[in-house]
């Protein structure tokens, strides 16, 4: 089974990319696949609510999120990984987010299934690392992945959270945190 990862962090080698590779191991460990997709080196625009996405399920934007839909109707397992900033997602994960509206509205207005298959064992994962260790971190940022996978009709899996990992590449030496990380990849595909 392939993996889709989104890896929403604009920093190259930091510790949400550190994090996601870790699951992705887990993944080829327990024999499944992996297809990164970094976020911040796509062209992807924010939503401009125009509206034709409700009578359409399809967005008027030509951009690199055009490619990414096929890809999310294929998906049997995708993760959406991003660092917290100001208790929610970068602004890359948001605007990716932000355009599965057009899937949400092919699913709720116009009643169609779309491309995903049919009867799918469908699972959607968030995967976040936080600085700071405040107890209401991740709850932004977890609510926002929990409707997004419903919108694309993935059912939500879960979650692995990371906090008080601040500086570039620290999390490369949080080794009980990769472990997990590493295990909650193998768990994707069951």
């Amino acid at each position: 089974m392939n993996v889709l990862l989104f890896n929403g962090s604009p920093r190259k080698r930091g510790n949400t990319e550190i994090l996601l590779n870790a699951v992705a191991e887990g993944v080829r460990q327990a024999g499944g696949s992996v297809e990164v997709i970094r976020l911040c080196d796509l062209e992807i625009n924010p939503c401009i609510s125009c509206g034709s996405c409700n009578k359409t399920g399809k967005c008027v934007q030509k951009d690199d999120m055009m490619a990414l839909y096929d890809k999310i109707d294929a998906a049997r397992r995708m993760v959406i990984g991003s660092p917290i900033y100001f208790y929610g997602v970068t602004a890359q994960a948001k605007a990716f987010i932000d355009r599965t509206q057009a899937l949400w509205c092919r699913k709720y207005l116009l009643k169609e299934k779309g491309g995903w298959p049919a009867g799918a064992d469908r699972k959607g994962f968030f995967v976040s690392v936080a600085a700071t260790k405040g107890s209401k971190i991740f709850e932004g940022a977890v609510l926002t992945a929990k409707y997004t996978y419903d919108a694309v009709d993935m059912d939500y899996g879960g979650e692995l959270l990371v906090k008080g990992v601040d500086k570039r590449g620290e999390m490369s030496q949080a080794l009980d945190d990769l472990q997990k990380a590493e295990a909650f990849g193998r768990r994707l595909l069951g």
